[in-house]
């Protein structure tokens, strides 16, 4: 009896060893699994804070001290590859925001694009040098400031250019084909059905309207008008108005200077220099994400499917 109850004591301990040890991994685990989430968290917080960081402070992580900040405004302004209007604004208020920056640098290579867009971009620039007085703003002309580029360089503080440049092309077009005589020898019959009377405007498979012909040139003429008056505004009496200035005409560099259509010669790199007196140079042009590129050229793409035939795209060119 005793031996029965001694080995019975025994396997009674040996169960309670076991169930100690087990409740003690069970509780190491709880532990370890604890300090794992807390670790993911802190990871997670750590995350968030640098790339709220990275999006409202980003430009001291840049640039530590004095700069001048750029911005490249390259190819068609607006349209479905060009620069739209929005991200050249949102690095404009980046740009004067910076608390590093001595001044801004819009480099252009541009042959225009959409009067809006060049317009909104102008006010801006406008607005941002009343509520940044401090900071000048200053426009590179590389190759081309022509049309809307040369909209969006009126509001600078001062333009400079290359000898070679080519700068002007004062003016406003809209452009379009007409394929009548095309459709009757290809015995082709146009069908467009229209609730109000001008509602297919300036249709390319239909004779001209000259009443709906005069509009246009009517509506070209009031938008042109606003481009002369911006340049007129933003460069005052440095212009030297001649007949042909706002005719649509392009010049030189060297020229431009003597019509007071720009300023000086000068490379972006002799601005920041000797101009702003801050050679180092931060690069505040917008990068378009992949998504923000494919959103776009959908909203672009219904656009032109919901717009008429015979709307013609009004273009700085």
């Amino acid at each position: 009896m005793s031996d029965e109850t001694g080995n019975n004591g025994a396997t009674l301990d040996g169960r309670g060893s076991l169930e100690r040890l087990l409740l003690a991994h069970l509780t190491e685990q709880r532990r370890s699994r604890r300090w794992y989430i807390f670790f993911r968290f802190l990871g997670l917080l750590l995350l968030l804070i640098l790339l709220w960081w990275l999006v409202f402070k980003g430009d001291d992580l840049v640039a530590t001290g004095p700069h001048t900040a750029l911005i490249e405004l390259q190819g068609e302004i607006g349209g479905e590859n060009g620069m739209a209007a929005d991200a050249l604004i949102a690095a404009l208020n980046s740009a004067f925001g910076s608390r590093h920056t001595r001044g801004v640098v819009m480099r252009i290579n541009s042959p225009g694009g959409s009067p809006v867009q060049a317009g909104q971009v102008y006010d801006e620039i406008r607005r941002m040098r009343t509520q940044y007085p401090r900071i000048p703003f200053y426009v590179v002309v590389d190759d081309l400031c022509a049309s809307g580029g040369y909209y969006v360089a009126a509001a600078a503080d001062r333009i400079y250019v290359d000898k070679a440049s080519l700068v002007g092309s004062i003016g406003v077009l809209m452009d379009g084909f007409g394929f009548p005589e095309a459709m009757k020898k290809l015995g082709v019959e146009r069908r467009l059905l229209t609730a109000g009377e001008h509602k297919g405007f300036l249709d390319p498979f239909a004779p001209i309207d000259p009443d709906e012909l005069n509009h246009a040139k009517a509506m070209l003429q009031e938008i042109h008008q606003q481009f002369i008056h911006a340049v007129r505004q933003g460069r005052g009496k440095r212009l030297k108005e001649t007949p042909n200035m706002f005719s649509g005409l392009i010049w030189n560099g060297t020229r431009s200077i003597d019509l007071g259509l720009a300023d000086a010669l000068g490379s972006l790199d002799y601005v920041a220099r000797e101009v702003i007196k801050a050679k180092d140079i931060v690069d505040y042009t917008p990068q378009e994400s992949l998504t923000d590129r494919l959103a776009r050229r959908i909203g672009t793409a219904i656009g032109e499917r919901l717009r008429p035939w015979s709307e013609g795209q009004t273009r700085l060119h």
